[in-house]
Parts: C-alpha cells; sequence; structure tokens
C-alpha cells in the first residue's frame, strides 16, 4: 500500500515509517524540518515538506495515497499557544475526503474516551492531570481526534498513556477501559509496531484501543 505519514520523524513516528517499510508499504512523509529525515531514508521514503497548517502541501502529500498513518501528538510546551495539529487534522481530513482516502490511523491518550469504554479510575485520574498540568494539550489532543472520529473515515486510533524509550517487549494489553485490563506503560517501539499494523487491520476499524506492555 501507499502509506502517507504525519509526524513521521518523531520518536514514534520514524519507528512507524520503519515498521511501514518493513512491512512491504511504500511510504511518504511528511516533514516539517528536512533535516530531521534520517539520512537511512534516503530512496527508500518520499517526502513532502511543509507546515502543518499549509493545506496545498498537505494535499501534494495525500495525493495518491491509499491510508494514512498519523503519529502526530501536542507539544508538552506551556508557553505554546493555539491548536495548530486540530487545524492541521482537519486539513489532512478534508484532503482524505477529496482524494477517497479511507483508511486513517493514528494515536492518542484515554483523554479520548471510546463508546466501547467505561469511565475507571485510571480513566479519570489520566483526564483530570491532563486538564489540570497540560490544559492546552487536553484540548489539543481531544480536538484533533475528534476531527477523525467526527469524520465518514475508516478510522482506527492507538491510545496509550505512558510511553517510554527501551526495546520492544510485545503488546500484551489491548482493549477498552472498563471492559478489558489495561496498563499504564507501553514501549515507543511497540506503538510503533502496533500503530503500523492496523493499516490493513480492520479489527479495530472506527474504535481506539488503548495498548500496554
Amino acid at each position: 500500500m501507499k502509506i502517507t505519514a504525519f509526524g513521521a520523524t518523531g520518536a514514534i513516528g520514524r519507528m512507524v515509517v520503519e515498521r511501514l517499510l518493513d512491512a512491504g508499504h511504500t511510504v511518504t512523509a511528511y516533514v516539517r524540518t528536512p533535516s530531521k529525515v534520517p539520512a537511512e531514508w534516503a530512496g527508500r521514503v518520499a517526502t513532502v515538506v511543509g507546515e502543518i497548517t499549509d493545506a496545498e502541501a498537505i494535499d501534494s502529500a495525500i495525493t495518491g495515497a491509499d491510508a494514512v498513518v498519523s503519529a502526530l501528538g501536542p507539544t508538552m510546551d506551556r508557553t505554546a499557544t493555539g491548536l495548530p495539529l486540530a487545524n492541521g487534522n482537519r486539513l489532512i481530513v478534508a484532503s482524505m475526503e477529496k482524494h477517497g482516502v479511507r483508511r486513517y490511523v493514528g494515536n492518542g491518550t484515554p483523554s479520548l474516551l471510546d463508546e466501547r469504554d467505561t469511565p475507571t479510575a485510571q480513566t479519570r485520574l489520566v483526564g483530570w492531570m491532563a486538564r489540570t498540568f497540560l490544559p492546552r494539550a487536553y484540548r489539543e489532543m481531544l480536538a484533533m481526534s475528534r476531527a477523525v472520529t467526527e469524520s465518514g473515515l475508516d478510522w482506527t486510533i492507538v491510545r496509550f498513556i505512558a510511553p517510554k524509550d527501551g526495546p520492544a517487549q510485545g503488546v500484551k494489553r489491548v482493549g477498552f477501559f472498563g471492559t478489558d485490563r489495561i496498563g499504564w506503560r507501553v514501549t515507543r517501539a511497540d506503538i510503533a509496531a502496533f500503530t503500523a499494523a492496523q493499516v490493513d487491520d480492520d479489527r479495530y476499524l472506527k474504535a481506539a484501543p488503548a495498548i500496554s506492555n
């Protein structure tokens, strides 16, 4: 499949691209800063350079794609203002709808509840901490996710609580809060592998599964 990847040069995004390549997909990476593109991508990954608010560049990156994968996530910088990623996700959705690209796979947090969830102490704590200590990022993550979940796309949003560095351990727990037992931590390598695998897996179509190690 031809995949357009957003957030491709981030900590999780780079690994998502690698997993997509390993699976035999053709990848176009949308990047803001060309200097962050890994040297080993030369000849293997096409790139489109642009801001997340650049509708024309986003449209160029999505043209001809079979699916979009996004590892975009809000900055934790408390001095940041506005909701640029939310606006950017609206542009991504609009371009996908324009070109008939239906499959979207992205990342999120339990701040976004799935209709299959039952609120728990765990989800309430995560939501309270986000609203209290990172209110702008919290609003941006919800707005980013809703731009997708309220569309007609075939979406999957992979949720996780506490990403960590280190080697992949395998995703041991997958499901929905209140029904399945979801832990707190998961490696970025496992997030990337699970995210990339959803491109051609319809098990969690129009759903936001939570994962942990």
